[in-house]
């Protein structure tokens, strides 16, 4: 179909209008000036607001995911590469880009399966839908982006090696890559990176170095290390490369679940929500992909707000593989640009999608990778079904899934710490005892305290760990206890 602006019947440039040189999808306007169209950034008040409460800001679709000129094989399957906006330019990926990473990773990665989850169907009302990417090779999606990043470097390049920064996921996924090419690969991770994640790169080939606190630290020494040595860096979100082969998922998605209506993944700095983002919007315009980070590490929202990448001032959260202080500049430019709306999720969240994981889905899942289960299981987006939530990765440290299943069973109200205060005299802490096995609950450890200054004389303090089936059985437990003439001194809020 012609220009908007100027009319030209043809379109032999996939970015733009060659005769007047208007990114594809562009309103109409005067030939010869610059085109910007409007961006849905989430000002306050603006309704690309996420919903209130919940930390979120939605993008805006692409003027030409479902553009004028999507009719023609020469213009980027739909999608415009040109998104013009007061920062410059950014060539967003197309679809075609990622068509030939596919292409690429054929024989090298998995088609990840796609299970039905029918804990989140019947809560949701409709089919949802697992995309495994924690089984990938390498345990997450990450070595789809590395490895096409990786072989297409020229035989210079690869001989200077690459280097990378990671707390872990995209880690493992450069060493993989770099070894299947034939290169050698230095990564950095932050000194408190999970052990096994250290050990699994190394165990791929890479040098690992530990340096920073955090991703974002760790990355300022990878750029340094490449400066120095030449090594090319393999950034973990912001490439082009990376992000056409992140958005193979989507393709694979599409063919599993034609019908499919939203995708709700992860975001940390925003690599795979892009390449899903391109690859869905070009397909099916109509499919909304929503995004989801950790609400203590969100600064996707922020920067939506701010209309640029903003650095967050601190983040922490158990969800390590999205801890990322600042979004990337091109991956900023494809999330306003293309991904319907980005919400937020708190600790608690994720471990409930955790334990829900493990226990009903038999799923081995990182926390970052939950953290769309997490917003399913929350409530905090509307969707439509069939829904599919990508779980982006598995490659989580045994000790911190000790951790994460207790948070979440007292999450939700099944693990239950409680202190009780009661007579120090022979016999009163098996009646205790006697008690809560009445009510069928299961005490898990027992701590006894007679070293507490705010005791009176004769009196003991017992902290308790305690199984129970849920909140309501909780609530039950305690109310028998202090109708027993205890005094529940510390009991969480169900």
């Amino acid at each position: 179909m012609p220009c908007r602006t100027c009319g030209d019947p043809t379109c032999p440039s996939w970015n733009e209008c060659q005769r007047c040189h208007t990114p594809l999808g562009s309103p109409a306007v005067t030939p010869g000036l610059p085109t910007y169209p409007v961006h849905n950034i989430g000002l306050p008040g603006h309704p690309g607001l996420g919903r209130a409460g919940h930390g979120g800001a939605r993008g805006r679709p692409h003027p030409a995911a479902a553009g004028d000129h999507a009719d023609s094989g020469r213009c980027g399957d739909g999608v415009a590469a040109g998104w013009w906006h007061d920062r410059g330019m950014t060539e967003l990926v197309g679809l075609a880009d990622v068509r030939a990473a596919r292409e690429l990773l054929a024989g090298v990665t998995r088609t990840t399966p796609l299970e039905p989850s029918r804990p989140l169907s019947a809560a949701l009302g409709g089919p949802v839908w697992l995309k495994c990417e924690n089984v990938q090779r390498a345990g997450s999606y990450k070595v789809r982006g590395a490895y096409v990043r990786i072989s297409r470097l020229s035989a210079d390049e690869r001989a200077s090696g690459v280097v990378a920064a990671s707390a872990g996921n995209h880690a493992q996924g450069v060493a993989l890559a770099a070894g299947l090419v034939g290169t050698h690969a230095t990564v950095f991770m932050p000194v408190n990176a999970p052990l096994p994640k250290v050990a699994a790169t190394k165990g791929y080939g890479a040098q690992v170095e530990l340096a920073g606190n955090t991703v974002d630290e760790s990355l300022v020494a990878a750029q340094a290390y490449a400066e120095r040595t030449g090594a090319v860096l393999i950034h973990p979100f912001d490439h082009r490369d990376v992000i056409a082969g992140q958005g193979t998922v989507a393709l694979e998605i599409l063919e599993q679940c034609p019908e499919v209506r939203t995708i709700v993944t992860g975001v940390g700095g925003g690599g795979l929500i892009s390449g899903i983002a391109v690859a869905a919007k070009a397909l099916r315009p109509d499919l909304r992909v929503v995004g989801v980070q950790a609400a203590s590490a969100a600064a996707f929202p922020l920067s939506l707000r701010a209309g640029a990448p903003v650095r967050l001032p601190a983040f922490s959260t158990i969800a390590d593989g999205i801890a990322v202080g600042r979004p990337g500049e091109i991956t900023f430019d494809h999330v306003r640009a293309l991904v319907d709306e980005i919400v937020t999720v708190s600790e608690e969240d994720i471990s409930r999608a955790l334990l829900m994981l493990l226990e009903r889905g038999k799923q081995v899942v990182e926390p970052a990778g939950a953290v769309g289960v997490a917003a399913l299981l929350a409530g905090v987006v509307e969707v439509a079904t069939p829904v599919v939530a990508v779980l982006s990765g598995g490659n989580i440290d045994p000790l911190l899934m000790m951790r994460v299943i207790e948070h979440g069973l007292a999450a939700a109200g099944r693990y239950l710490r409680v202190t009780v205060r009661c007579p120090d005299r022979p016999g009163q802490l098996a009646a205790l005892l006697a008690e809560i096995a009445e009510h069928r609950a299961n005490v898990v450890d027992v701590e006894h305290q007679r070293a507490n200054p705010h005791l009176r004389l004769g009196e003991v303090e017992v902290a308790l760990s305690v199984e129970t089936r849920g909140v309501e059985h909780s609530d039950t437990l305690i109310s028998a206890l202090r109708a027993s003439g205890y005094q529940v001194v510390f009991a969480p809020e169900a």
